[in-house]
């Protein structure tokens, strides 16, 4: 059984500019079946943007989505763990902090990304979750 978030995360998570448009980043999310980018210049961390964001705070906002900005919508990172940290230290934070996805960091800059659904397929295999996540991320 993993102990470690680096066991478990997705490496190498897709990072976007804060200045790239919304539907830009919903075809990336398509393309490459994720429901999460990282927001980020450089290594410099900025947000995270889930496709939920890009509807509640995108979409339903009005607009052009071709004009708008996602760093203007993204949310803010209110916690991060590093790849060497546990499992129940990402668990609890989730729990505490109310938030699905952590990002992962090393030396500040953004390694990978650990999900619910990462947890739950680790540390309760029989859980619906984990049966959820599991099949998402095999199809």
């Amino acid at each position: 059984m993993a102990t470690k978030i680096r066991d478990i995360m997705t490496g190498s998570p897709t990072s976007v500019s804060p200045e790239l448009d919304l539907v830009t980043v919903a075809r990336a999310m398509r393309d490459e079946d994720i429901g999460a980018v990282l927001v980020a210049e450089g290594d410099d961390l900025k947000g995270v943007i889930t496709d939920r964001d890009l509807v509640v705070r995108g979409l339903a906002a009005g607009g052009d989505p071709t004009q708008a900005k996602v760093g203007g919508i993204a949310s803010s990172v209110t916690a991060t763990v590093g790849p060497d940290d546990t499992l129940d230290k990402a668990a609890q934070i989730m729990r505490e902090r109310s938030v699905r996805r952590l990002p992962v960091l090393e030396d500040g800059r953004p390694v990978g990304i650990v999900s619910i659904g990462d947890l739950a397929i680790e540390k309760d295999s029989g859980s619906a979750l984990a049966d959820i996540s599991a099949a998402r991320s095999n199809g």
